[in-house]
């Protein structure tokens, strides 16, 4: 929760206005209560005119109409506040997500992180739109109206002195059980939300295995139990507010006999004062009361923070990026030591190792090898956690963002394509306006231009997300037109031939050597025989580099590199 104020008290112009607001609040009550039991005592007590009242009513209607425009103003404030630090919530989670993008998308549901974008940083509302006001109210006005009750009749701001502290003390009470009640309704919807909506995004394949009605069942079990932790919630809630309103009930009516005793039985009170305190103590109770109701309110914002807190730190290790440009032209590489460690799991070793402009590089090894792993490495999409990576004598850190990715292509077994038309799928890689001549040449360069001929409407046909629609070899074209319009200078291929019939792994193969031409190339192989005209292979074995060298070295000098080209042509190396 402390750390949630000072969220809240770093905003220094609307926690000043608050303040303000919450004293204007106060002098307004204490005016309007002085207002009202000036007019009774001259009506009842003096018999005044009608005509004399006037002024006494304005008054009355002007403190009526100052408490309402504070308690507006405040209210606004609130939301404001609440508005300005979700915002920030969610800018900061959508920036821990970028800038990590495959820790990201590793660690947990996706519908768990829609969950804490949406639901729980809305949670976080009530924190601020409603405890901080209140909170800020209960520090001003009932200290306010103690001091003028403590003026007018000291006894009973004795007996408020005394039966006061119950409200806090009931409230942290309840507030406890509250908290972990709170806590397990936001797990409840963030695995309902999680769940939901990976069964949504698997549904063919749950129909096809038969799975759909187990899977029914799971949702139904999810939202049953979600449904029972916020009833838990609610029934704290209504026990809280029960508590408070008894709490405060009584102490009204202990200063009300008190009051009563004084001016009927003693005659030591006047009736102006006594009207005035009995006026003056239920907004006493009522600013408590409020409080207590916020501070319930606060401790559901608080278990939605904590989840969002919980979720930046498991991308404490942002990507880091500096302000050098990269020219245009195939860089020079350098791994320095250049490690990565997945929590307590694998780990990719210091690896050491230079690859040159224009050449052509194949990373092999066997599966968890931590092959793709030095591909997110050397894309920039893994933040190292040893070493570095030099790029043209520039560490990477230091290397901009834009002007790196401007340079790079990264073509993945899967390639990710949006709801959209073709073309727009294509220009994606794209920072500048592309001809229909380039897109046409861009799409026959990936074989790519036949299919799209026999379409009614072309590169304007629109396909499903994530390529719905298409087969694994047009996905792998469409990513191949991408490079080709966006002429980068590094390409990264994470081996897009497998799985492909022989037709399309030859026109992408093809596809490949033209993009060699103009391209520094790194390729993870998984079928050997189409990297043996590479400059350099790097033979990887448990997140090391065993050997580094041509296909001609490694032949020659490490045996374990021979015996995996033989399994593969099922026979004797060549």
């Amino acid at each position: 929760m402390n750390d949630l104020k000072q969220l809240a008290f770093q905003r220094k112009n609307k926690m000043t206005f608050l303040l303000a607001a919450s004293l204007v609040k106060g002098i307004a009550t204490i005016g309007q209560a002085l207002f009202f039991v000036f007019i009774a005592d001259r009506v009842f007590l003096q018999n005044a005119t009608f005509e004399s009242l006037l002024p006494l009513f304005g008054g009355l209607f002007a403190a009526i109409l100052l408490r309402v425009g504070a308690g507006y103003a405040i209210g606004r404030a609130g939301v404001n506040l609440a508005a300005d630090v979700k915002s920030e919530f969610r800018n900061t989670l959508i920036k821990s997500f970028t800038e990590n993008p495959l820790l990201s998308a590793a660690k947990g549901q996706s519908g768990q992180k829609v969950s804490l974008l949406l639901d729980a940083v809305d949670e976080v509302d009530g924190f601020f739109s409603k405890y901080i006001p209140q909170m800020i109210q209960t520090y001003i006005i009932p200290v306010l109206l103690l001091v003028v009750i403590f003026t007018q009749n000291w006894t009973s701001g004795i007996i408020i002195l005394i039966t006061a502290p119950f409200i806090p003390i009931f409230m942290a009470m309840v507030g406890k059980g509250t908290k972990k009640k709170a806590d397990e309704k936001m797990e409840q919807l963030s695995q309902f939300s999680g769940t939901f909506l990976d069964i949504l995004q698997g549904l063919s394949t749950l129909k096809l295995f038969g799975q759909a009605e187990k899977q029914q069942q799971t949702i139904r079990k999810s939202s049953l139990s979600f449904r029972d932790s916020t009833m838990e919630v609610l029934k704290s809630a209504f026990l809280s507010s029960l508590m408070l309103e008894y709490i405060s009930m009584l102490s009204i009516g202990i200063i009300a006999l008190e009051i009563g005793l004084r001016l009927v039985v003693f005659d030591s009170i006047s009736f102006f004062t006594a009207f005035f305190i009995l006026i003056l103590v239920p907004d006493f109770f009522n600013s408590l009361k409020d409080f207590g109701s916020a501070f319930h309110t606060a401790r559901g914002s608080v278990s939605a923070a904590a989840q969002l807190s919980a979720e930046l730190e498991k991308n404490h290790s942002p990507l880091t990026w500096g302000s050098e440009t990269v020219a245009p032209e195939p860089p020079h590489l350098s791994l320095e030591g250049l490690a990565f460690q997945y929590g307590e799991g694998f780990s990719l070793a210091p690896l050491n190792g230079e690859i040159f402009p224009y050449s052509q590089v194949a990373i092999i090894g066997k599966s968890g090898s931590g092959k793709t792993t030095l591909m997110h490495l050397l894309a920039g999409l893994l933040p190292q956690t040893e070493g570095r990576l030099v790029i043209n004598g520039v560490p990477r850190e230091n290397v901009s963002e834009k002007s790196w990715f401007d340079q790079l292509s990264y073509i993945s077994q899967s390639p990710y394509l949006f709801s959209g038309t073709i073309r727009e799928n294509m220009e994606m890689g794209t920072n500048r306006k592309v001809s229909d001549e380039e897109v046409l040449s861009a799409a026959q360069k990936a074989g790519l231009a036949e299919m799209v001929s026999a379409l009614e409407q072309g590169f304007d046909t629109l396909i499903g997300e994530g390529g719905r629609g298409l087969s694994g070899g047009e996905k792998q074209r469409i990513a191949l037109a991408r490079a080709f319009l966006k002429k980068p200078s590094l390409i990264l291929f994470d081996e897009p031939t497998t799985g492909l019939d022989l037709r399309t792994e030859q026109i992408l193969q093809e596809s490949l050597d033209e993009l060699k031409k103009t391209s520094t190339v790194i390729t993870v192989a998984h079928r050997l025989h189409t990297i043996k005209g590479s400059d350099q292979i790097f033979f990887l074995d448990n997140g090391k580099i065993n050997a580094a060298g041509s296909h001609e070295e490694l032949l020659r000098n490490y045996s374990p590199y021979e015996d995996m080209l033989a399994a593969q042509q099922g026979g004797g190396a060549k």
